[in-house]
């Protein structure tokens, strides 16, 4: 369904598994900064709101999306963390640079994640307009940054469930 249908920040939170005693990092572009820091407001107050304690998240400031995954992988290098959550925004406008932006961020933060086993989350919007970004920062269509939060939840439950598996598949993960 097309996102203009629907809010899509919309999740059943209470078969949300506990995210009580995990350890997230954000890392939060400056760039639009009107946009990303509702962004990470959304993401933070997921995570309290499913359980993780306030002093277990820890944030790192990025000039913009281009940046995330460098932002990333200083993070996960300084903490001991359970998922990355990464925030940003990067507009259309005039010129094709958002294609490279947005293509190369999403190939590092991919990279980055399956190479270390740990959820990296792509919580970047890809708008057209600032209209669509404001829409979707807590506006008619949510809050991705919820969405993001909700993603990570998610995958690091999917990682302690699947954990005590016999087979792997040669990642070290």
């Amino acid at each position: 369904m097309a996102s203009k249908l629907k809010n899509l920040s919309k999740y059943d939170d209470k078969n949300m598994p506990s995210a009580a005693g995990i350890r997230i990092g954000i890392v939060c572009a400056d760039y639009h900064n009107e946009i990303t820091h509702k962004l990470y407001e959304g993401c933070v107050d997921t995570f309290v709101k499913h359980g993780v304690a306030e002093n277990d998240i820890f944030t790192a400031q990025v000039p913009g999306a281009f940046e995330l995954p460098t932002g990333a992988k200083f993070l996960a290098g300084s903490e001991k963390m359970d998922a990355i959550v990464c925030i940003g925004c990067v507009i259309k406008g005039d010129t094709s640079h958002n294609e490279y932006i947005n293509q190369a961020t999403a190939t590092a933060l991919t990279t980055l994640s399956v190479m270390s086993g740990m959820p990296v989350i792509y919580g970047v919007l890809t708008p057209n307009t600032m209209e669509q970004a404001q829409d979707r920062a807590g506006g008619k269509h949510g809050n991705k940054g919820v969405e993001a939060a909700v993603t990570a939840i998610r995958m690091v439950a999917l990682k302690k469930d699947l954990k005590n598996l016999k087979s792997k598949i040669g990642f070290g993960a």
